[in-house]
């Protein structure tokens, strides 16, 4: 299944739990516990998924591979959560890629640090 397929597919089981019952689902659960909830689920999540890379790495264990999948795709999905919560739609986030594309990450960097200071 193509990646922006499997994204669409994704927002619309999100978006169709924001009007769930909390005790149906558990992204209901999350939207009704509110945005701090799923910014420490994301913290969490993101936190594993550093442990998990740092077991992983200089190895080939095929279970420390498996981690770093699973644990990413648990980062993935709650950062999606987040960004369903806020109203924001992945396609955004993947036109802000796409638009860094052929710049480097250092003039990107340089570019958002000046806006900061206006």
């Amino acid at each position: 299944m193509a990646t922006n397929e499997i994204l669409r597919r994704l927002e619309a089981v999100l978006a169709e739990r924001k009007s769930a019952s909390p005790d149906s689902s558990y992204v209901a659960r999350l939207y009704a516990e509110g945005l701090n909830e799923i910014l420490e689920k994301i913290g969490e999540e993101a936190t594993e998924t550093i442990l998990a890379a740092k077991d992983f790495h200089g190895f080939s264990r095929t279970d420390s591979r498996d981690d770093v999948v699973r644990e990413t795709a648990d980062l993935w999905f709650h950062t999606l959560v987040m960004l369903s919560y806020l109203d924001v739609s992945h396609n955004e986030i993947l036109a802000e890629l796409d638009r860094r594309f052929g710049t480097s990450g250092i003039e990107e960097k340089a570019r958002r640090t000046s806006a900061d200071t206006k």
